[in-house]
């Protein structure tokens, strides 16, 4: 892994060549602002949310798709042969240029396709540049073609819609222009595009494209047809190794150098790697040398490397009036935004374990910007918008994101700003704050919920249907609130202030908490004091009461309830939502809206649950190395879906097909995070 890019997701012609198995895997690429960039293996649009550059038109997070597509046709003398392919209403795929692909493969992030046609063969790039609105799509002939010249006819596809939405025949009206040798397509009020071409010329044109088959979003229920501009198209002349193409950009500096962009996007790929690798490496044991000379180290392996640098493509700036570097995290692609729970679930796995501790403090900063009543948002207020406070747990992970971040940086400056809003976060806890959320003082558990309310993270709701209620004392949320307030306890030590008061609630937390276990070795109840009383369905909440650091139950309960999750619950990449024994369990994950929230907890297997069943079984077994083996599947997932990323959910039933969003924060740095804890306590 030093200073090289990890190449091993790679796909053949057996795969590039089969329209749905190339269409079922996708590539992502993010520029850290909120943008980002998608599609298909074969080049079709499959999704609302494909496209080469959607874009923030209206920051933070107002992401419109701006570029839709660059269909390259070979032109060799009279012959023409198309390198891209496209779905049509009516199951139609032409042209079928994926035909043509020898291989595709990821270069790090980058994705990059090899051409065969005949003694042709022509690489394409995409690539995003990093902190700017820009996207490059490049080509270049690999094999030279004696005595004749080689031509791309690029068609350049254009949008003006939010990338949850799908566009009408003539539903904008940009002006298209010259502008010197540059395209321009401006849509008033909005936004202004600049294409260049590299290699080339472009000519401008206005003609609608109808029809475009997405059949995802037939799949998810909803509407399932889009149009694009044809707002011009590009002229290149292909030459062996030398890089033609096309830049597109919402800003009026953006380069045309292709080589210079692309050698830039790989430099800041490295850095990001070295820093993770520096993080991630373990030095041997026992120290292969004595004294002050660096011993070297293990690499970590080319899985974990790639999921390093996919944990970049969720972190973005969201600069607030008064805190200009203020970041955060989306949750995941493509419709997620930044979401208070899932960022301080992935905030370790996403920064401290990829050795980036200063935007770990940046976004714990950025959030305590926004704690009120003792809450975090759930979801993170557009320009202009209130919060919404519909959480009981992203408060109570704020608490464990603190402590990785203190643990990992000893940031005793950070810790003494912060700590009157965390004394602050407890005492709301304690008296009670919004939607019935407060300590019951006869045993001294966390009470929350009220009616047409999802407060945990199981928060599926359909209309008014919440599915998954659970109003009263939920497990997990228990497990968290003893796992804050003994924090609290610790962090109020390192300051010299009083902990008593922590340590005694946390006691009081403790003791409570043993209403939870079960008789006869069936694990922990999900929910205490319900409106129809204690639920005891078996479901994965109670791992976190194992693999949290400050578990509220003893060694053999600990041992009961990772036997009686793995049992039930556990898969090969992750822990099902809800055991296959019980009536309301959901083998697949599919249908329209309303099936599908409604399955979205009654079944599934969540992927972020894995790294933290890992753990679990750790605790209670000592074995690190066993434990981490859990982990190893999740590398032959990397070559489907979300290519080089972790799905957001997958189905109950075997053979777990990736489900939900392809590219998911939590799922990404929940692995991550496990492997590196497990890979030092091997080493110890």
């Amino acid at each position: 892994m030093s200073g090289e890019l990890p190449d091993f997701i790679r796909l053949g012609r057996a795969i590039c060549g089969d329209l749905e198995q190339a269409e079922r895997r996708e590539w992502w690429l993010s520029n850290g602002l909120g943008a980002y960039a998608a599609g298909t293996v074969a080049g079709t649009l499959t999704r609302c949310y494909h496209g080469l550059l959607i874009a923030p038109v209206y920051p933070p997070l107002g992401r419109w798709l701006t570029f839709a597509k660059a269909d390259a046709t070979l032109i060799d003398g009279g012959q023409e042969i198309p390198l891209f392919s496209n779905r049509w209403g009516g199951g139609v795929a032409h042209p079928q240029g994926h035909i043509h692909l020898e291989s595709f493969q990821l270069q790090g992030r980058l994705p990059v396709w090899r051409y065969a046609v005949g003694e042709r063969i022509i690489e394409q790039r995409i690539w995003l540049e990093p902190g700017a609105n820009t996207v490059y799509t490049a080509w270049r002939l690999d094999a030279p073609v004696a005595d004749r010249d080689l031509q791309l006819r690029v068609r350049l596809l254009i949008n003006a819609r939010d990338h949850h939405a799908r566009m009408a025949p003539g539903g904008f009206t940009p002006q298209v222009n010259m502008a010197g040798e540059q395209l321009h397509v401006v849509c008033p009020d909005s936004f202004a595009l600049r294409l260049q071409a590299a290699g080339g010329a472009l000519q401008p044109d206005r003609d609608w494209i109808e029809n475009f088959d997405l059949p995802l979003e037939r799949e998810r229920g909803l509407p399932d047809r889009d149009v694009n501009l044809c707002a011009g198209h590009a002229l290149l002349t292909l030459r062996p190794g030398i890089w033609v193409g096309i830049t597109a950009s919402l800003h009026d500096d953006a380069s045309a150098d292709l080589d210079a962009a692309l050698r830039r996007f790989f430099q800041r790929d490295a850095a990001l790697l070295e820093r993770a690798r520096k993080s991630l490496q373990i030095p041997p044991n026992p120290p292969l040398q004595k004294g002050g000379g660096e011993a070297g180290g293990i690499s970590p392996p080319d899985w974990i490397a790639q999921l390093a640098l996919a944990a970049d493509s969720f972190l973005f700036a969201r600069p607030l009036p008064d805190w200009p570097d203020g970041e955060s995290v989306i949750a995941g692609y493509p419709w997620f935004g930044d979401w208070g729970r899932d960022t301080m679930i992935a905030l370790p796995g996403l920064t401290l374990t990829t050795g980036r501790a200063d935007s770990a403090r940046r976004i714990l900063l950025t959030f305590a910007r926004f704690v009120d009543q003792g809450m975090l948002p759930n979801v993170f207020p557009g320009a202009g918008e209130t919060p919404d406070y519909n959480t009981v747990d992203a408060a109570l992970w704020y608490f464990e994101a603190w402590r990785a971040y203190l643990d990992a940086s000893g940031d005793p400056a950070a810790l003494a700003e912060v700590f009157p809003v965390l004394v602050e976060m407890i005492d709301w806890h304690v008296r009670g704050t919004r939607y019935r959320i407060g300590m019951d003082a006869a045993d001294g558990l966390l009470y929350a919920g009220e009616s047409g309310v999802q407060l945990t993270w199981m928060d599926a709701k359909v209309g008014d249907w919440v599915v998954t209620p659970r109003i009263g004392k939920p497990v997990e949320i228990n497990a968290l609130w003893h796992n804050a307030l003994a924090i609290m306890a610790d962090f109020a030590e390192r300051l010299g202030q009083p902990a008593g008061r922590y340590a005694e609630l946390a006691a009081n937390v403790r003791r409570g908490f043993q209403r939870f276990v079960l008789p006869d070795g069936a694990g922990l109840a999900d929910l205490l004091d319900g409106p129809a009383g204690d639920d005891f369905t078996l479901r994965p909440n109670q791992i976190f009461a194992v693999s949290l650091p400050h578990s509220p139950i003893d060694p053999a309960t600990q041992r009961t309830v990772v036997q009686v999750c793995g049992r039930e619950l556990l898969t090969s990449y992750g822990l099902r939502s809800l055991a296959p024994t019980h009536p309301d369990y959901r083998p697949h994950y599919r249908g329209g809206v309303w099936e599908r929230d409604g399955g979205y907890h009654q079944g599934p297997v969540w992927g972020w649950l894995l790294g933290h069943y890992a753990l679990a079984e750790y605790r209670v077994s000592g074995d690190a190395a066993a434990a981490q083996t859990r982990l190893t599947p999740i590398r032959d997932h990397l070559l489907d879906a979300g290519l080089g990323t972790i799905s957001e959910i997958f189905d109950g039933a075997p053979p777990h097909i990736p489900r939900g969003a392809p590219a998911q924060a939590w799922s990404v740095a929940c692995m991550l995070e496990a492997w590196q804890r497990l890979e030092r306590l091997k080493r110890q």
